[in-house]
């Protein structure tokens, strides 16, 4: 009995012996990372001399449930997917074998990896003599999460508060493994403090996604109205870790105020009557405590806590304005003023305002008025300035003194500050006509012309038009006037239509004498040959004549004479051009006498219409030489010419024409 106990110790000695030098060698990594849904790779690295008999793939969950699952088996006839696997069509397996290195290799691949996948992977390899080496792998999942989201406390918090209080809350969600959250001040991390409290909480969601929640609580100082608060999120990835961080806040902090101060819109400029004025009190605290506001200790009703709008103000708006404040959480008072100054520039007083002189006499007038600020005082007559002094003074009046005189009160420091007036001056004396009747231009609508004539006197003259004929001197019927009175005197206007030559009287009168003045007026017939166009007038009203100086008739002639000067100038020069032969007479090239012959009664009637041409007139000239042969003709066609060109080039070229038909050329 005893040697049988000892044959059987011995023939399990040798077989425990055999099998530890013929134990399989398994290598597998520590951990596989893989990220969501992705795709994990498990390798199962063997050594043996011969490809493995059989490979099984089990996995275990950890915790309590130690127990081992079976998700795959393979040898060298099978392979088989444990249909009731979770994994059934989510694996694949590949095996290779190296003889010269006599190692083997098993490949576990996972697709759609899920957050029940998180387990330890075995892989246990057997050889032909049922030898058993196992290797072990855990596998890591990975799941970004969503961006932080911050959200701050909008209602403010007080520094007066003794706690910290809650300013920000950080969410961040979908994260796997758990993801961290630091707060940040300014760039700078916040640790648990007695000034800071941070609270964190953790919610697994029904699919294994994890969402973190952060709470930020501090005891606020004033600086922190200045600062930014953010929160930043940790998260790994595999082979790494990542980070990002949330958009940035500030917060509302609540101090008491302790000083105020008082402004004025607009600001750095005069105020003046009728401008709107606004007085704005602010104070150092936040929020804005109470204000009140008092002039002349009199309290505003139009506040609006702390503004007040001043509207189209007055002087009586000067004076000191304060602003009081009452901070109700702290019982702190504090107020500030602010002088206000309403400037004001009154209306202009004139002495005398209505004046009637003599022709001789003297006058002094003065002009004043009233304002908060130096002004300047000016004198204007026809636009002109005449002095710079509130007292203007006229000797020796005459109808020149007479008109309208404007006194003009400004304040340069405040230009919109300003005053006008003006006095009218008047001169007695009989009427006395400034100058000859003028005769406007033909109006070709109904063949008419405009008479004007002008009378200054006071008081003010009445004009009387008659109207005589040159031939018969018969009187002619005078049509209505127009008259417009001035600051000096009365222009009348009358439109005649003549069919012969007229005399025209303008006579002035007022109780203190008359005037009269006459002119010829041509005929219309020959005053229609100017070049002028005309326009009606009729019914368009009276312009002023300008004021006339004794010199006026001087510079008129003066300008006559250059005018002449000017033509005889242009004259010679264009003769000069003729006799040197640059300035050509009459058409280039052959004149062509062989055309139909125009009679001589059909030229003096082409040259009788108002509306023939020079062109006209050289054309019947060309084909009727013989007309100028005669004096009569060639004298007729060339006054024609003259009246109907005024250019003097056009004039010379006539001259040149007839004198060539002249002479038979």
């Amino acid at each position: 009995m005893t040697l049988r106990y000892i044959a059987l110790l011995i023939a399990g000695l040798s077989v425990l012996t055999c099998k530890t030098w013929a134990v399989v060698d398994v290598n597998m990594e520590d951990r596989v990372d893989v990220s969501l849904k992705g795709q994990a790779e498990i390798s199962c690295i063997y050594t043996l001399k011969e490809p493995a008999k059989m490979i099984v793939w089990f996995t275990k969950s950890a915790g309590r449930d130690q127990s081992r699952r079976r998700i795959y088996y393979y040898d060298d006839q099978n392979e088989i997917i444990d249909e009731g696997s979770e994994y059934a069509g989510r694996i694949n397996f590949t095996h290779s074998y190296e003889p010269q290195n006599a190692r083997g290799s098993a490949l576990l691949i996972i697709n759609n990896v899920q957050l029940s996948d998180q387990k330890e992977f075995i892989c246990s390899v057997h050889d032909v003599l049922a030898d058993i080496g196992e290797g072990h792998t855990r596998l890591q999942i990975f799941n970004s999460p969503s961006l932080p989201v911050i959200e701050g406390i909008h209602t403010g918090i007080s520094v007066t508060e003794e706690e910290p209080l809650k300013v920000a809350h950080c969410k961040v969600d979908d994260g796997y493994p758990r993801p961290t959250i630091t707060w940040y001040r300014d760039r700078f991390p916040l640790q648990q403090s007695d000034e800071v409290k941070i609270s964190e909480s953790e919610t697994t969601k029904a699919n294994g996604l994890l969402t973190v929640e952060s709470d930020l609580y501090i005891k606020a100082q004033k600086s922190d109205e200045d600062a930014f608060f953010y929160c930043e999120v940790k998260y790994f990835v595999p082979g790494g870790a990542r980070m990002t961080e949330s958009k940035n806040i500030s917060i509302t902090v609540h101090y008491p105020t302790t000083e105020v101060t008082v402004h004025v819109y607009p600001p750095d400029r005069l105020i003046k009557e009728g401008d709107t004025v606004e007085i704005r009190c602010e104070g150092n605290g936040n929020p804005q405590p109470v204000f009140t506001f008092t002039h002349k200790e009199i309290e505003l009703d139009n506040a609006d806590n702390e503004m007040v709008l001043l509207e189209n103000v007055m002087r009586s708006a000067s004076g000191m304005y304060v602003c009081q404040s009452l901070d109700f959480d702290t019982g702190f008072d504090t107020e500030a003023s602010v002088n206000i100054t309403v400037h004001y520039l009154d209306q202009i007083v004139v002495t005398p305002e209505e004046t009637v002189l003599n022709q001789g006499e003297d006058l002094t007038l003065t002009c004043n008025a009233l304002s908060s600020l130096p002004t300047l005082t000016a004198w204007y007559k026809d636009g002109m300035r005449l002095v710079e002094r509130h007292v203007l003074e006229l000797h020796n009046a005459s109808y020149d003194t007479a008109g309208l005189y404007m006194c003009e009160v400004t304040v340069p420091s405040l230009p919109e500050l300003r005053e006008q007036k003006s006095v009218q001056i008047s001169v007695r004396g009989k009427p006395k006509i400034t100058e000859e009747i003028a005769v406007g231009p033909v109006n070709k609508a109904d063949r008419s012309v405009n008479l004007t004539c002008y009378a200054e006197g006071y008081p003010f003259p009445t004009i009387t038009w008659t109207l005589s004929d040159q031939r018969t001197g018969q009187p002619v019927p005078v049509p209505e006037a127009e008259n417009q009175k001035t600051d000096t005197g009365i222009l009348s206007m009358i439109s005649v239509r003549a069919t012969s030559e007229l005399t025209a009287k303008c006579s002035a009168a007022n109780e203190l004498g008359t005037e009269d003045v006459s002119r010829k007026i041509e005929a219309f017939a020959r005053v229609a040959t100017t070049t002028t166009q005309a326009t009606s007038t009729k019914g368009t009203g009276l312009t002023a004549p300008p004021k006339q100086t004794r010199s006026g008739s001087g510079v008129v002639i003066a300008v006559i004479i250059i005018c002449l000067l000017l033509i005889a100038i242009l004259g010679s020069v264009l003769y000069f051009l003729y006799k040197k032969g640059k300035l050509p007479c009459g058409r280039s090239g052959k004149q062509d006498f062989t055309k139909e012959k125009t009679s001589k009664d059909d030229i003096v009637m082409e040259m009788k219409s108002g509306d023939m041409r020079c062109l006209q007139a050289e054309e019947a000239a060309a084909m009727n030489p013989s007309l100028f042969r005669t004096h009569g003709g060639g004298q007729r066609i060339r006054e024609v010419l003259r009246r109907k060109c005024f250019s003097p080039s056009l004039e010379l070229e006539v001259e040149c024409k007839f004198a060539l038909f002249s002479s038979g050329v």
